[in-house]
């Protein structure tokens, strides 16, 4: 999931018309290869020591730079920018089948999960994926609200 969401990620902002849309999307891209590398560094723990380990993984990091990057390319960004359609629709796409699936799935397997290290990873990955969709609809509403929608 994150490695689509990655891809999906990189080629909307390559199809992005917006800077604010760009620095956005890149910094999502970011984040979804920031999480897969994780979960390569767990895979890799758990594979040799059959259990599951520790993690560093700062609850909300991703979610706050993603916020600073809005607050600054939304004030960057003159009012009569505009953002295409299909950027809208992308954005719409990445909230329900990228951010809201995969926090469905990781909140799933918080609550399964035992206690500890699994259980406070998944619960930190699912705070950060509903972080990005919040991000997004920030983006979504801003771009509507401003009119900018050609």
């Amino acid at each position: 999931m994150e490695i689509d969401g990655k891809e999906f990620y990189l080629k909307a902002c390559k199809d992005s018309t917006s800077e604010l849309g760009k620095k956005l999307l890149e910094s999502l891209a970011q984040q979804e290869d920031f999480h897969r590398r994780n979960f390569e560094q767990i895979y890799a723990k758990i594979s040799k020591s059959n259990k599951w380990p520790v993690i560093a993984f700062k609850p909300d990091a991703g979610f706050k730079f993603l916020k600073t990057i809005f607050a600054e390319a939304s004030n960057e960004t003159a009012p009569q920018a505009k953002a295409a359609k299909t950027e809208l629709e992308a954005i719409e796409k990445a909230m329900r089948r990228l951010e809201d699936k995969s926090y469905d799935l990781y909140n799933q397997r918080f609550e399964q999960a035992a206690k500890g290290a699994e259980k406070d990873f998944y619960e930190k990955i699912a705070g950060e994926e509903r972080g990005h969709k919040l991000v997004l609809l920030d983006y979504y509403e801003y771009m509507k609200d401003r009119r900018v929608v050609c």
